[in-house]
């Protein structure tokens, strides 16, 4: 049996650095490889603008304490679904705090359309006038998804999602999970973005060598990502490791 151990506490607040947070979700189970159930652990990062309000980026499982936890905060006043994979919780998001504008990476709408799931805009490479001068984006086109890329200036913090995945061995259960991990590229400290998907980019590593190169400009001192250990230091040296696949140096 393939089995993920999450990155406990789950469903918490977490500090990183002055208004930015990451609070890690359940895990849950994905297609991925040749299998239709693979578990991923999940990851949520918050950050708070300079005007008080919430930016609420691939939302976790919304459990009544973390809602009275993210309250404390300030007001939720948008909830980002980066790509196609990472929207699941943003309905729920969306009926506790119905004020908040939904934003979604292009195509998003395919996978949560059918699901109920709306988005008041969409995501472009212009950065949004909500939170221009505090966070920058970019969108990174694949042949199956885009993704919407982040960084917030004030903590120098690089936010991805799934172009890098970096899963660590103890918490992998399995020898089948641990080997299809190393396979793929994704397995801690070598993590990168994974094979099968990396695939589905193949027609656009000029694009991908120009989003990364653009990501090492903003020099970024940490990567947050959705899936496995983050990277706490050495931002700019782990993006050149993880795309040199596709001509970075």
């Amino acid at each position: 049996m393939f089995r993920a151990k999450p990155y406990e506490p789950i469903d918490a607040l977490k500090p990183v650095a002055e208004d930015l947070w990451i609070v890690d979700g359940p895990v849950i189970r994905m297609s991925y490889l040749l299998s239709s159930s693979i578990p991923f652990p999940t990851r949520m990062t918050i950050v708070r603008l300079s005007d008080g309000g919430l930016w609420v980026h691939s939302p976790t499982e919304l459990t009544d304490a973390l809602k009275a936890e993210v309250e404390a905060l300030g007001p939720v006043r948008f909830l980002v679904a980066p790509n196609k994979i990472h929207y699941w919780w943003v309905g729920d998001w969306q009926k506790a705090f119905p004020e908040a504008l939904s934003l979604a990476a292009p195509r998003v709408d395919e996978k949560a359309g059918p699901h109920g799931i709306s988005f008041d805009r969409v995501l472009t490479n212009e950065t949004e006038p909500e939170w221009t001068g505090e966070i920058d984006q970019l969108l990174v086109p694949g042949g199956y998804l885009t993704e919407a890329d982040f960084f917030h200036r004030k903590s120098k913090t690089l936010i991805l999602t799934d172009l890098i995945e970096n899963f660590e061995e103890e918490k992998v259960g399995g020898w089948f999970g641990r080997l299809a991990m190393k396979w793929s590229g994704v397995m801690h400290p070598h993590g990168s973005m994974p094979k099968d998907l990396r695939m589905t980019f193949s027609g656009h590593k000029d694009d991908i060598k120009s989003a990364v190169e653009t990501m090492i400009g903003w020099a970024p001192e940490r990567i947050i990502i959705a899936h496995g250990r983050w990277y706490e230091t050495n931002a700019v040296a782990e993006l050149r490791r993880a795309f040199a696949w596709a001509g970075v140096r």
